[in-house]
């Protein structure tokens, strides 16, 4: 059971104790990131070498699920970090620092995109193979039900950040059916762990390794059981980097050539759908970034939110929702939300 929420200056201490206990106590610490969520991440560094050190304060996080996959995701042979000390009840993991080459830096500093995309590709083809049927069980499903409740947040945060009224009961009760047609079709293509953040972000290219080890894995603590398509929808349609349309192809023909056994029209549909949910989602949590958390800043993501959207609703099993949007929310009504 998490611990109630402790005092600034007691949460120092408890860090404090933490890294004693671990040998890091004189360790000099510097922020390395922060992100959407309550974490932050600090580097250490001690006699030349370096570690992090993952601050999670409860109750707002639960490192305990970054725990259970970091360590299945490492024995089965993924660069997630090792977990060298942990204080679950606080909130604290010292963890292995694989360094700051983010698939964001890489592909920055000149990267080859196609040859980082196609790791990242294989990657997933490789987790897929590998999971086994027991830990794929043990998984919170990605139901149809949390897909509704998460694509509402475009109701609750963006229409009235827009409009400036709360949406109308007509305008929800139709998108409500519209999702309820839609979201069971996912249901045709095969099911396997989805790290749920999957993108260049949370993503490191490791220079010392090779095969599948080199692509460091970040963010996975909010791991669900999904249709294989979540994570590469994660990784193409990624809001905060324009893949270019070609190169999504390619990935998504790399991927179904390794798995010939599965439907290429029931994998394109459960893509369309888990990415038209997932950018539905990303534009409500944006909105309420910036209304409810002074977070501006992924309102620069905006644009191409909508077009990712307008991508997705053009395939035919989304077509209840793309009639909604047209009614309710065309292109024109699609903005970035004013930041001042």
């Amino acid at each position: 059971m998490n611990a109630p929420t402790m005092t600034a200056e007691a949460r120092r201490l408890r860090r404090d104790k933490f890294l004693a206990e671990a040998g890091w106590g004189k360790a000099d610490l510097r922020l390395l990131a922060g992100d959407a969520s309550f974490r932050h991440y600090d580097r250490l560094t001690l006699d030349g070498k370096t570690a992090v050190l993952m601050d999670a304060p409860p109750p707002m996080e639960n490192i305990r699920p970054f725990v259970r996959i970091g360590r299945l995701l490492k024995g089965l042979g993924f660069s997630a970090p090792q977990i060298f000390a942990e204080d679950a009840e606080a909130g604290f993991l010292l963890l292995e620092d694989l360094g700051d080459q983010t698939y964001t830096r890489e592909l920055d500093a000149g990267g080859d995109p196609e040859a980082l995309y196609a790791l990242a590709t294989d990657t997933l083809i490789a987790l897929h193979r590998a999971m086994p049927a027991a830990e794929l069980a043990s998984l919170p499903v990605f139901d149809d039900a949390r897909a509704l409740r998460e694509v509402q947040l475009l109701l609750d945060w963006y229409w009235p950040a827009h409009f400036g009224a709360p949406a109308p009961d007509d305008a929800r009760a139709e998108f409500v059916a519209a999702w309820q047609q839609v979201l069971p079709k996912r249901e045709a293509a095969p099911k396997s762990i989805a790290l749920f953040d999957f993108h260049v972000d949370n993503l490191l290219a490791l220079k010392g390794r090779a095969g599948i080890e080199a692509c460091g894995l970040l963010d996975f603590q909010d791991a669900v059981l999904a249709p294989v398509t979540f994570d590469l929808v994660s990784l193409l349609e990624d809001v905060r980097r324009n893949v270019p349309w070609d190169l999504m192809s390619r990935m998504i023909d790399r991927y179904l050539a390794a798995n010939p056994a599965t439907d290429r029209d029931a994998y394109m549909a459960a893509y369309a759908i888990i990415g038209g949910q997932r950018n539905t989602r990303i534009a409500g949590t944006f909105a309420r970034l910036l209304q409810r958390d002074g977070k501006p800043w992924y309102q620069r993501f905006m644009p191409r939110v909508w077009e990712l959207i307008a991508h997705d609703i053009e395939h035919p099993a989304m077509a209840p929702v793309a009639a909604w949007y047209a009614r309710y929310l065309p292109p024109q009504e699609r903005t970035a939300l004013a930041t001042n």
